[in-house]
């Protein structure tokens, strides 16, 4: 029983830490986005809002049963679709003006993203063996993250080549891929769980 205790405690810690590098990093994100009109990284920094309300709410949900962890992780679900959104809203809005952002500073800013995804993923990778939907959807987040910063560094590159906007609005889109796949996952995961809970508790599987 202490051991359980203590490792809710760590991943509770975990969560809250990787909460709080997500949050601030959104505010750098979001204002370089809005500074330079990309798309790609407007849509990267709603991510990162994504991910401190997807970790408050595993830190909020792990002493819940497993019946309400499966329903918290598909309303995780449904978080990680907001960035799609954004990114879809971000996307349409500049196809009349696909002007190109600045290469550097995209650049610059998708590096340090690298560094705090990178960080978070390590932090939330031990919590996958904990098992439950809420930890499969944070580690699902921060991996998609570190392949979205990754791609927008490429972008920035095609950028200087092109002198062309496009590149980052056709990433903006992929980024809404890999959102949606995520979702879909951790959909998955949950109803998995809420299935497992009523076996446990001896009611019909429907």
């Amino acid at each position: 029983m202490p051991d359980t205790v203590i490792t809710t405690r760590q991943l509770r810690r975990t969560v809250l830490l990787v909460a709080a590098l997500n949050f601030a990093y959104f505010f750098v994100e979001v204002g370089v986005a809005l500074a330079i009109g990309s798309v790609s990284l407007f849509a990267d920094s709603v991510d990162f809002l994504e991910d401190t309300a997807i970790n408050l709410l595993i830190a909020f949900a792990l002493g819940l049963s497993a019946h309400r962890r499966a329903v918290a992780g598909k309303a995780m679900a449904l978080i990680i679709l907001v960035p799609a959104v954004a990114a879809l809203w971000q996307a349409v809005a500049k196809f009349g003006d696909p002007s190109p952002p600045d290469p550097l500073s995209l650049a610059l800013t998708a590096g340090g993203a690298i560094v705090v995804n990178t960080v978070c993923a390590v932090l939330l990778a031990r919590m996958r063996a904990h098992g439950s939907s809420m930890s499969h959807a944070a580690y699902l987040a921060a991996r998609n993250d570190v392949i979205a910063n990754a791609l927008i560094i490429v972008v920035a590159g095609i950028t200087v080549w092109t002198l062309s906007g496009w590149p980052d609005i056709v990433l903006g889109l992929v980024i809404v891929g890999l959102n949606a796949t995520a979702a879909k996952e951790v959909w998955e995961v949950a109803e998995e769980e809420r299935l497992a809970a009523k076996a446990l508790a001896g009611e019909d599987i429907d």
